[in-house]
């Protein structure tokens, strides 16, 4: 483009050259042709003098012309300068233009090629993965398989422990039976009473040893406050006619307590998941406590060992209790839907009660011959303990049942809801006889504990916001709100000699009262 325009220029100006050296030319041979007419006019020739003045007029018109065609031309010649000029400014700013193009043209080929580069090693990347995901899957098949074949191991290995379990149950009984002989022999040689003693695992040191009473106090301080496991605690209770508290946590750990000073007395190991409820025997030879690993396990309190750890539940164990005839008898709800009853001599279900609403709470009646049972529906349910037949039912609340008390004379059951309300039944027609509330009782979760005082007059109950409400269970007011917790109360428990009364919340911190 600059090349056309600078050959135009140089075409533009040869041409107005040889215009003006034409002109001149003419212009001289014009004056050569004058100079002879001007010396024929001198001449005195009078005849041809009109004839050499009308051929002078036009030739100095022609010059004209001539003249005015220059100026033409030279008009021209500027206007094309001017276009020459504004072409050549074009064809610079058109260069820079394309200068600018070229650079750019180059960055883009130069990112191109690094995008090129970029791509390659992406590529090479990806077909590592591949090359590392194939690899993997193939070890995926390899551990599959091998998972498989020791799923089959272990499902023989289990049929294979429940044969020997079945064995050991055979023996058991046997051992069972004979050992009733003895007590037969034993009842014919007159030590009856002996071999009652035997037979429910309870020994009595006196009738009135067995059911020491005292009137209960209303709480109103805080002797001890103990961080007694990491994570929450969610189930406490006293031993029978004792001041020593058993707690239970998500540390999976049970611990048991001095209230009056304040210490630890012992540690329980061996369970496997948090501890969700617990349980003692009568005599306080065997803790049973109720655990999310789906298992129950049975500790000897004098020696600290597990002595029994009774399996068959499908999901966690949430609530448990022991015959209070017998402490050879042990029921527990899990939420597999079912409630079992087990035979701690024998160590195995002896039998399993299945119910669509899942059970968060239960307890035995003072006979032994009846479950009470609190459900994730709001009804409390009574179950005979032999048939695994409903007894009765009855809405004790309108959302989930948390918590079942009997109280010592076993006239009375008391019910927790997720409603905030505190339920009173009479066990004989299942009627309420008295409904517990206040403004600021918020029931903390699905397993939130409440407790009976033990001459029945007064009922304690946490709140999620860490304070303690105690109730008249007669009057229905509130009598006492204990606050040192900073954290939701899950579980209450008063001791059976009437004071202290003890709570524990989410943190793990169990308060002593008095």
């Amino acid at each position: 483009m600059a090349n056309h325009c600078k050959s135009k220029e140089k075409i533009a100006n040869e041409a107005i050259k040889r215009a003006l050296r034409s002109l001149r030319k003419r212009h001289l041979n014009e004056e050569g042709a004058h100079d002879a007419a001007f010396a024929s006019l001198s001449r005195p020739i009078v005849s041809q003098g009109s004839e050499w003045k009308e051929k002078a007029e036009s030739l100095q018109v022609e010059l004209q012309q001539c003249y005015k065609a220059q100026s033409r031309v030279s008009e021209q010649l500027v206007v094309e300068i001017t276009e020459s000029r504004t072409l050549k400014a074009l064809v610079q700013e058109k260069e820079t233009a394309v200068a600018d193009l070229q650079k750019e043209l180059t960055e883009a080929r130069d990112e191109c090629m690094q995008l090129k580069k970029d791509l390659e090693d992406k590529i090479k990347s990806l077909e590592l993965i591949l090359s590392e995901n194939a690899e993997l899957k193939t070890q995926l098949e390899q551990m599959t398989i091998r998972a498989k074949n020791a799923e089959t191991e272990n499902k023989t290995l289990v049929d294979r422990m429940m044969l020997e379990k079945m064995k050991d149950a055979e023996q058991l009984n046997e051992a069972n039976q004979l050992y009733d002989d003895m007590i037969k022999q034993l009842k014919a040689s007159g030590l009856e009473k002996l071999a009652r003693q035997q037979i429910d695992g309870i020994v009595r040191r006196s009738e009135e040893g067995a059911n020491i009473f005292l009137e209960s106090n209303i709480p109103s301080t805080c002797k001890h406050r103990l961080q007694a496991h990491e994570g929450g605690c969610a189930s406490i209770l006293f031993q029978c006619n004792s001041n020593k508290l058993i707690t239970g946590g998500q540390d999976r750990t049970v611990k048991v307590w001095d209230t009056d000073s304040g210490s630890l007395i012992s540690n329980l190991y061996g369970c496997l998941g948090s501890v969700l409820d617990l349980t003692i025997t009568n005599d306080n030879r065997s803790v049973i406590a109720a655990s999310s690993s789906n298992n129950l396990y049975v500790w000897d309190v004098n020696s600290g060992r597990v002595h029994h750890t009774l399996t068959g539940h499908t999901d966690k164990v949430c609530a448990v209790d022991v015959s209070k005839v017998s402490s050879r008898h042990v029921i527990s709800a899990a939420y597999d839907r079912t409630i079992k009853v087990w035979d701690l001599l024998k160590g195995y279900c002896i039998n399993t009660i299945i119910f669509h609403s899942n059970c968060n709470a239960l307890c035995f009646s003072t006979d032994g011959q009846t479950i009470f049972s609190g459900h994730v529906d709001g009804n409390l349910r009574l179950w005979d303990i032999k048939t695994g037949k409903l007894l009765s039912e009855v809405a004790a609340h309108s959302l989930a049942v948390t918590s079942i008390s009997l109280s010592r004379n076993g006239n009375v059951v008391l019910t927790s809801g997720r409603d905030n309300s505190h339920n009173l039944f009479d066990v004989r027609s299942l009627e309420v006889s008295g409904t517990l509330k206040a403004a600021g009782n918020r029931v903390a979760s699905n397993w939130s504990r409440s407790c009976i005082s033990p001459d029945d007059k007064n009922v304690a109950a946490g709140s999620s916001d860490g304070s303690i409400y105690v109730w008249s269970a007669s009057k229905g007011d509130i009598v006492s709100t204990l606050k040192e917790h900073t954290s939701s109360i899950l579980c209450c428990a008063w001791s059976g000699l009437g004071r202290p009364l003890a709570s524990a919340d989410k943190n793990g911190v169990v308060c002593i009262w008095t």
